[in-house]
């Protein structure tokens, strides 16, 4: 008989509700696990944190969230290089009204909540530098409205929407180089959108191939001066030239303390690098810069811009002679912007100018020479018109007396003159037009004293008239001579038609 294995329905009940537990409580650990993944550990400034006063220093942790119940007296929060990918809405759900630095770079971060930031307004300095940043959404830094200081760099940015940086009303300093962008963000400092307080803003290194160089040369210099956009590929070119020479003239920080790296492309399949400073000397063979004087006519009003390198400058001016320029002035007067007005001008008014500005941390010196003409505009421009008349009245002298000499008259039948009789001296005497002779056939002497081209009739006006046909006297008043019949007589050489023409007499055209 073969044996049997009974099992009672009391115990396979049992094992089933043991299962059962077990697996609930693996989900329930599961469960914590993924939450504290998501929201992050409590704070522990022993193990995993160093805590010093109002400093939270978590560096080098391998965190993968913001640690939570952070202190709200925390001024400077330090979470660089951990592995935080994410940035979510809920990182602190308290207001950290306290802190105003937070360090996030080399932590291969990704993503930036829309709502990363609105418990932390009180941003001062935020880095998020050499992390994996592709994009900036709209309006992603707004309620950072304190912030001064934005590092960026080192990302892997290529689009920045118009709108990211809005709502930055202090920002100082802006840091976005070493990634890919490839279009410059000219609404940060033009005149209209650009963020009032910003003094730096550093695009270097990046893909951009082009300049708006016209809006660049007319910001002020405390902008340009912290303006860097070198080691880009730009297009060589005699603008790019013009604007990084006159940037390094000025002496402006940033055409100075990157010199050799400022470079551009040659066009071509090769695609090399050359020096932008050396554009005047090779290649493109720009016209070198030089500084440039004020020019100005008599009565002209004109304003001397003291462009400094630094905003807010406490400026001053002397005249020419180093005079110091004083209320009793009149044609001479300090503008609320600390530029100099000067007219209506005079010649006396010619001279050296100059510009002294301070501040508590930075003095600069500049000095304009002014060139005023001893003539009005209207004067110069009358004496224009004039010359150019005079221009216009000689070349079409000279033009006439060309047709006069050289142009060939009509060989037609139908032309009219053409059946007048040598007979009749008379009619083609009065004529002042250059003929060939229809009835004479030329010898081969007469062809070679001629060079091979025909010889040419001039008929002369009768000089009995005592009114020449320029309504000038005779002055000589002698009878003419006998007309000959001989054709020969009648003709004259090309050098004796030409002196006829280049009398003293004047010729009306």
């Amino acid at each position: 008989m073969g044996g049997s294995v009974c099992v009672s329905q009391p115990a396979t009940a049992a094992a089933f509700r043991s299962f059962i537990t077990v697996l609930h409580l693996t989900l329930l650990l599961l469960a914590v696990r993924v939450d504290g993944q998501l929201m992050g550990s409590p704070l522990d400034c022993h193990k995993t944190c160093v805590c010093a006063s109002n400093i939270v220093s978590c560096s080098k942790m391998n965190l993968t969230n913001v640690p939570l119940a952070l202190p709200k007296y925390t001024a400077v929060l330090d979470l660089s290089f951990n592995a935080i990918t994410k940035l979510r809405a809920e990182w602190t759900p308290d207001h950290l009204s306290r802190l105003h630095s937070l360090l996030l770079s080399n932590n291969g971060l990704t993503f930036l909540s829309s709502e990363a930031f609105i418990y932390v307004t009180k941003l001062r300095y935020l880095d998020l530098s050499s992390n994996g940043l592709r994009l900036l959404d709209e309006f992603i830094f707004e309620p950072l409205e304190n912030l001064e200081v934005l590092l960026l760099y080192n990302n892997h940015i290529s689009q920045i929407d118009r709108t990211a940086f809005s709502g930055l009303d202090k920002l100082q300093r802006l840091y976005l180089s070493q990634n890919f962008i490839t279009r410059f963000p000219l609404e940060l400092v033009k005149e209209r959108s650009r963020l009032q307080t910003l003094k730096l803003l550093d695009v270097s290194s990046n893909r951009i191939k082009s300049l708006p160089l016209y809006e660049l040369q007319l910001l002020p210099a405390w902008i340009k001066n912290g303006l860097y956009f070198h080691n880009n590929s730009l297009s060589c070119s005699c603008d790019l030239y013009d604007l990084v020479a006159r940037w390094h003239l000025k002496e402006l920080s940033s055409a100075t303390d990157f010199k050799s790296k400022h470079t551009c492309v040659i066009p071509g399949q090769r695609k090399e690098k050359m020096a932008i400073l050396d554009l005047d000397k090779a290649y493109l063979n720009c016209s070198e810069v030089k500084t440039l004087d004020e020019v100005a006519y008599l009565e002209q009003y004109l304003v001397l811009d003291c462009d400094t390198r630094q905003r807010d400058m406490e400026k001053r001016w002397t005249l020419p002679g180093n005079v110091t320029l004083s209320p009793a002035n009149k044609t001479a007067v300090l503008r609320s912007d600390g530029n100099l007005q000067i007219g209506p001008l005079k010649v006396e008014d010619s001279g050296v100018y100059t510009c002294y500005a301070t501040s508590d941390s930075f003095n600069e010196t500049l000095y304009i020479t002014v060139l005023v003409y001893n003539s009005t505009v209207a004067g110069g421009l009358e004496n224009l018109k004039t010359a150019y008349t005079t221009l216009v009245a000689c070349l079409v002298s000279v033009v006439m007396v060309l047709i006069y000499l050289y142009l060939t008259p009509c060989r037609c039948p139908c032309c009219p003159g053409q059946g007048l009789e040598k007979s009749e001296p008379g009619q083609s005497l009065h004529s002042s037009t250059v003929s060939l002779s229809q009835a004479h056939e030329e010898t081969p002497q007469e062809k070679a004293e001629g060079g091979g081209f025909p010889y040419r009739h001039v008929a002369f006006l009768d000089p009995k008239e005592q009114m020449e046909q320029n309504g000038r006297l005779n002055p000589i008043g002698e009878e003419d001579e006998e007309w000959q019949g001989d054709s020969s007589e009648r003709r004259r050489s090309d050098a004796e038609s030409v002196s006829s023409v280049c009398s003293d007499t004047p010729m009306v055209v």
